[in-house]
């Protein structure tokens, strides 16, 4: 009987291995090692601290993708409120006892990792809504009730990411939640109301921006107002993704990087130092790679009979195609800068964690993709 019950978990486990999406795992495989090459440039050609880092979490947040993927889609359905309460809390901590960097206060110190819970919020938002949207009738979803819901669903994490103050990632937070919505059928007269009154709105919002915050939008509309100041940091990106041309200037080869032009180009400004490296001809390369995993994840997304696994797949392969928009439009210039990390590529813990537990999540809907929820 125990050996019976030995073959029969092997088994199971085989055919869970099978199920995974190759496709999709290649990819991420193959973006985790450019990532990790492009990360060795920024260490100027050497083995440092951000490529370790990078390369260790890489490795241990993969193990735990595969972890995330063999656990029943279920599982997560079941978590989906539950999951949203604990990182709704540990928001609440960052705020009284949170680490501060660069006058933020965004991180809890858990000793073995300094950890983001707004991060985490962006995966964790899409995977509560997913929940309460599952089985709700049209009719539903529309009522007066729903929408209040989750308007609060949406709105407390991002007042308590405002607070540290962190205005970009509470707006990422914001499209995450808006994008369930609109997978799960909300009538498209809210989402124009709700873009006519923000436009509206902006003159009153932006006197409501800290000094730093009104400057980054200054510095969006003139760069070259403070040249040396405020816009130096977007000038000399589109200096560095400029002078990339074609075919880049080589791997290691990067002038703007190695003499130092180019602050932070470790973290949301990563795809500046690649392009510079890599050109026109990289980027498309890198483009088609990130394009490749959002179309798996709305596949899968699509092959799910579990509605939760749909809303949850369609969710976050939109959410990540807005923020890869979003990082190359602020380092391109085309937005402002607001604090979004390129998914993968760029250093950071807690992002490249957030994103790992959405692609195991999306493999488990793979796997269990027979499966329908109650």
């Amino acid at each position: 009987m125990y050996l019976h019950n030995k073959l029969e978990n092997k088994g199971n486990f085989f055919r869970k291995l099978k199920n995974l999406d190759l496709i999709l795992l290649v990819c991420i495989f193959l973006l985790g090692l450019i990532s990790l090459a492009t990360m060795y440039s920024t260490d100027g050609g050497q083995i440092l601290f951000h490529t370790k880092s990078h390369f260790y979490k890489f490795v241990i947040f993969t193990i735990m993708m595969f972890f995330i993927s063999f656990l029943n889609i279920r599982f997560w359905f079941s978590i989906g409120y539950l999951s949203y309460l604990i990182i709704v809390a540990m928001l609440i901590w960052t705020i009284h006892f949170g680490i501060t960097a660069s006058g933020s206060q965004r991180w809890i110190d858990l000793y073995f990792i300094n950890i983001q819970p707004s991060e985490l919020m962006k995966i964790v938002i899409i995977l509560c809504l997913a929940k309460f949207f599952h089985r709700k009738r049209l009719e539903n979803v529309n009522s007066f009730y729903s929408v209040i819901i989750s308007l609060i669903i949406i709105f407390l994490p991002m007042s308590l990411v405002i607070i540290q103050p962190d205005l970009g990632t509470s707006l990422l937070i914001s499209i995450s939640g808006i994008v369930v919505l609109w997978f799960a059928g909300l009538n498209h007269k809210y989402f124009f109301y709700s873009f006519l009154i923000s436009v509206l709105s902006l003159p009153f919002i932006i006197s409501f921006l800290k000094p730093y915050q009104k400057i980054r939008v200054l510095t969006f509309l003139n760069p070259d107002r403070d040249p040396l100041g405020a816009g130096y940091q977007i000038i000399q990106s589109k200096i560095a993704v400029g002078s990339g041309g074609i075919f880049g200037k080589g791997f290691l080869k990067g002038t703007q990087s190695y003499l130092e032009f180019l602050p932070e180009k470790h973290t949301d400004f990563i795809f500046t130092l690649f392009s510079e490296e890599f050109g026109f001809v990289g980027s498309v390369f890198l483009l088609i790679i990130y394009a490749i995993i959002i179309y798996r994840i709305i596949k899968i997304g699509a092959l799910s009979r579990s509605y939760f696994a749909k809303l949850f797949c369609y969710s976050f392969g939109t959410s990540m195609f807005v923020y890869i928009i979003i990082n190359m439009s602020m380092v391109l210039g085309l937005l402002p800068i607001v604090g979004s990390p390129l998914p993968i590529m760029s250093y950071g813990g807690s992002s490249m964690l957030a994103t790992m537990i959405g692609f195991g999540i999306v493999m488990s809907a793979k796997i269990h993709s027979e499966q329908s929820i109650a």
